[in-house]
């Protein structure tokens, strides 16, 4: 399995620290609003990586973090804590807030198939790793004390950038737009890992440490979750591509300067979803959510499907014209398995030949539009239909689409009895006849008839058939 390393700049063999096993750590969700299909995408994205290695033989533990203090409305260290403000929005306390949110975002995953994940902590189950941490950097000569909180020392790294070589001036402190100058840091790149009530005087959620009573920064908070969960070295850490600078950057620092070796060997982002206005976000105006598609009749599975058809190390770029082809070809993909019988001996032979050829396709970097192109491959194989739906079905533990649950669905469905089905089908036949004999006017008459009752006819050289509109 080969996987792009976003460390490296290139695509690499993956092999674990441990054989057979892969520690995977996903940043989760910031709980202070309800998640956009953009967030949902690195959601979907990371699943399937999970699924894969799973379907690949691996043991997987994943572990998730839920942020639900100290992430600040600029992963600069500036603006108001992200949590406080939408306490603020909806008059509610912190904590109500994170349990509403975060009991809507897996909702959303479980809409979406999105596995849950072995692990999931949120930040504040977590002050003392942070106390811990912070303390040992401190010792070290990583961190420092100024103006009431703790920094990370940046100039004590060998190299601080590890995924871009960014630009000096543009990453200048009050250069950036949105950056505040932080006259307590040494170094412009300096970040937070404790803050006082000298940062915020009405800050929510307030712990005591040896530093005064405060809260922890952002970044530290991934660091201490991952390692109390997933030891010292780390297979897979994964997250929006927005993430890799500062947040990822700001944990690798703190985790190889608080454990004196290498952290994690692979890093994958997840590219952005764009609307045709750029990046879609909670604050551009496009704010789409799961629910939202639920009420427009979109199943959220169209979603899941849309985005496995695209690399996620690719834009994709969202519309409601582009929803509903990925709609109009997961209804006719559906209606193909259906169309499969049940009857025959299942090959396993090959099953497995299939299955080795999905890992092999899908493995290259995660290539799920290739694993979608294998679902019309089966379908066009010269197996019988019992080996189909096998392999199908053997292929839906990654891709997560629910393909035999929906296709038996819509199998039963179709052979359900329709309500006034046979008064339909009588005045079909009384139609034919009046067109036989040429009478139009009674022929169109009914053909009306049927409209008012919400049934469309189609002719075609094979007879009329109809559906309810």
């Amino acid at each position: 399995m080969y996987l792009y390393n976003s460390a490296s700049h290139k695509k690499e063999e993956f092999v674990p620290h441990e054989p057979g096993r892969v520690s995977m750590y996903t940043c989760g969700p910031t709980v202070y609003h309800f998640a956009h299909i953009g967030n949902l995408r690195s959601y979907i994205m990371e699943d399937a990586l999970e699924k894969l290695l799973r379907y690949a033989g691996y043991d997987v533990k994943r572990v998730m973090n839920i942020t639900d203090v100290g992430h600040l409305a600029s992963d600069a260290d500036t603006g108001e804590d992200k949590m406080l403000k939408g306490a603020k929005r909806e008059h509610k306390s912190v904590l109500e807030i994170a349990k509403f949110y975060t009991d809507a975002f897996f909702s959303d995953c479980k809409k979406l198939n999105i596995k849950y994940p072995d692990v999931v902590q949120p930040a504040t189950g977590m002050i003392d790793e942070y106390i811990k941490v912070i303390s040992a950097l401190m010792d070290k000569g990583y961190a420092y004390f100024a103006g009431g909180n703790v920094y990370f020392d940046t100039s004590k790294l060998e190299k601080y950038y590890v995924f871009n070589d960014h630009d000096e001036e543009d990453l200048a402190v009050g250069v950036r737009e949105g950056v505040e100058e932080d006259a307590n840091k040494r170094n412009k790149n300096d970040f937070v890992l404790w803050f006082t009530k000298s940062k915020f005087e009405d800050q929510a959620l307030k712990w005591d440490s040896p530093w005064g009573v405060g809260y922890p920064g952002w970044h530290i908070e991934c660091s201490c979750i991952s390692m109390k969960y997933l030891g010292e070295h780390l297979d897979i850490h994964c997250g929006g591509i927005d993430n890799a600078f500062p947040h990822h950057t700001n944990e690798i620092a703190q985790s190889e300067a608080y454990l004196g070796h290498p952290w994690c060997k692979y890093w994958m982002h997840v590219h952005h979803l764009n609307t045709n206005h750029g990046k879609m976000s909670k604050s551009s105006g496009e704010f789409l959510t799961v629910s939202l598609l639920e009420e427009k009749g979109y199943d959220p599975l169209v979603y899941r499907f849309f985005c496995l058809q695209s690399h996620y190390r690719k834009g994709l770029v969202f519309s409601w014209e582009n929803l509903d082809n990925a709609r109009a070809a997961y209804d006719k993909l559906i209606a193909r398995v259906a169309a499969l019988g049940t009857d025959g001996e299942v090959d396993q032979a090959a099953v497995q030949a299939y299955k080795d050829r999905f890992v092999e396709a899908v493995g290259n970097d995660l290539n799920t539009s290739l694993g979608v192109t294998a679902l019309y491959d089966v379908l066009k194989a010269d197996l019988n239909d019992a080996t189909k739906r096998a392999v199908l079905d053997s292929f839906d533990q990654v891709l997560g689409l629910d393909l035999l649950k929906k296709a038996d669905a819509l199998k039963e469905q179709q052979a359900a009895p329709v309500e006034g089905a046979e008064e339909i089908e009588a005045l079909i036949a009384k139609r034919l006849e009046a067109k036989k004999a040429k009478d139009w006017g009674t022929a169109d008459a009914i053909r009306d008839q049927l409209k008012s009752m919400g049934v469309e006819i189609k002719d075609t050289k094979d007879g009329t058939t109809w559906a309810r509109a």
